[in-house]
């Protein structure tokens, strides 16, 4: 919580910006920027009786409005396309690149879709926290379709599991299976 009060108060008592610092536990430009604040918009004190923090907070910081933004081209609806690329197992960004391309030949070159998409991903929040005991549990995730084995002189498809107890040590096992 800001401590404009505590510090137009303190100015006003004639204390230095660095002893009011000291003072609140605030920076000294902190201090300098809710002074100047003040001084440019002409509030000192004492303030008026009924004004509160957050009345003093808008007098001196108003929220301006969000800048409008402008788009040469329409944004592509991203949860769309985040749900495409979950459901689809083969389906990339770039396929999906391509086919907004096809239906719109003027919008957005390939690396300015990726980082639009990416920034929309940061905002998501993905967060799930689950509390496991070592060795209690074992997980199983499934890698992929299938890869080949360049190390055999056969041709054998196999399929990679990596198999986690939840332990410092992690193993993978790889199930070898005939094409």
């Amino acid at each position: 919580m800001r401590k404009l009060k505590e510090v137009l108060r303190l100015h006003s008592l004639g204390l230095s910006q660095h002893q009011i610092a000291r003072s609140c536990s605030i920076s000294q430009s902190t201090v300098h920027e809710y002074v100047s604040a003040a001084q440019a918009v002409g509030v000192g004190w004492p303030l008026p009786a009924n004004w509160d923090e957050q009345q003093l907070e808008q007098a001196l910081f108003p929220r301006r409005p969000a800048p409008s933004v402008w788009r040469k081209h329409p944004e592509p609806d991203w949860t769309k396309v985040h749900e495409e690329l979950q459901t689809h197992k083969d389906l990339t960004l770039q396929l999906v690149w391509q086919e907004g391309r096809e239906s719109n030949p003027e919008g957005y070159g390939y690396s300015r879709f990726c980082e639009l998409y990416r920034r929309w991903l940061k905002k998501l929040d993905l967060v799930l926290r689950q509390e496991h005991r070592a060795g209690e549990k074992m997980f199983v995730d499934y890698a992929g379709a299938t890869a080949e084995d360049p190390g055999l002189h056969q041709r054998h498809r196999i399929r990679i599991l990596d198999r986690r107890a939840r332990l410092p040590e992690r193993e993978t096992l790889a199930r070898r299976r005939p094409a």
